[in-house]
């Protein structure tokens, strides 16, 4: 089958994506206890011969709940949907996550959007989903329901590596430190930004080091600073280094993610990049002046062109 982003709503769903099995989960970040729930439902689905279907939800309900939180997300739904896609989920229903869908009950989550919608013959979700207005369905509840409506519930246990649960929770945590490998590990991928590049006020054309300016959007805001990464660009990935923070040496407050792409001088204004962080390289600094900024911002690009040479 393919992927098609078709609809966000369960009462939308098209037969081809009936009668599957049902990942559950918010799936922030796909990251290695995702990866584990997705090859387990993957399993069920090839034994079955049915299609994998993820059910998450959009916005994610902490957003939904918490409007004020502040940026958080680590991955938004064009690298959600793409990441599932990788590791083997066939379709995804993104379902609109409002006001009426918060206040269903439990009961109504799994006989109107689990069964009537998607006419689930099994789900797999980890051992902490809840579900329904107020949380009130958990797993317990969908083992009683599964035996009472016949369809086969698989409920994954924690994964962990060296004692500690790989989460969503602990990725940020990482990223706010600025041990983008660390959060790479516990994801199994790199962390990426993707954005739109949009017009910025151009002074790194005015000191020989021309950035693109890339929409962080509700990207989690990970520590300000200058990183090592890699950007696609048609198709292509890229050696670069980029700076996220206020620019204090310049008297910005605005929250600016640019990025210098190492031998390339083409126009990338309107297109979306997807930038993939490797190392962090320093913390976001004043400089008493542009000649001290210049020396610096060249330094930090000798700095990411050696972290990013191959084999290193």
């Amino acid at each position: 089958m393919t992927l098609v982003q078709a609809f966000d709503d369960w009462r939308q769903a098209p037969a081809a994506w009936q009668g599957g099995v049902v990942a559950l989960g918010n799936f922030d970040g796909v990251h290695r206890g995702h990866q584990a729930l997705l090859a387990d439902a993957g399993r069920q689905a090839k034994a079955l011969g049915v299609p994998l279907v993820a059910l998450t939800f959009e916005p994610h309900p902490r957003g939904f709940f918490v409007p004020d939180t502040g940026p958080f997300r680590l991955t938004l739904p064009p690298a959600k949907i793409r990441l599932l896609t990788q590791y083997g989920v066939q379709a995804v229903l993104a379902q609109r996550f409002d006001a009426a869908f918060a206040a269903l009950s439990a009961d109504a989550f799994i006989a109107d959007v689990l069964l009537k919608g998607l006419a689930a013959r099994h789900v797999v979700c980890g051992y902490d989903f809840t579900f329904g207005a107020r949380r009130g369905g958990n797993v317990e509840r969908l083992h009683a329901e599964a035996r009472a409506r016949g369809f086969g519930v698989t409920v994954l246990e924690p994964v962990m590596r060296e004692g500690e649960i790989y989460s969503s929770t602990r990725i940020r945590e990482a990223l706010r430190a600025g041990m983008v490998k660390d959060a790479a590990e516990l994801m199994g991928h790199p962390w990426e930004i993707e954005g739109a590049v949009e017009l910025g006020d151009q002074r790194g054309r005015t000191i020989g080091f021309p950035t693109a300016n890339v929409a962080l959007g509700e990207h989690l805001r990970p520590r300000f600073g200058v990183y090592a990464v890699r950007a696609l660009v048609d198709g292509k990935w890229r050696a670069a280094v980029a700076n996220l923070g206020r620019r204090p040496t310049i008297g910005k407050l605005q929250e600016n993610f640019e990025v210098h792409l190492f031998d390339f001088a083409a126009d990338l204004y309107g297109k979306t990049l997807r930038v993939a962080l490797v190392d962090f390289i320093r913390p976001e600094m004043k400089f008493a002046g542009l000649d001290a900024l210049k020396a610096q911002i060249a330094a930090d690009g000798e700095a990411a062109r050696e972290i990013l040479k191959p084999g290193h």
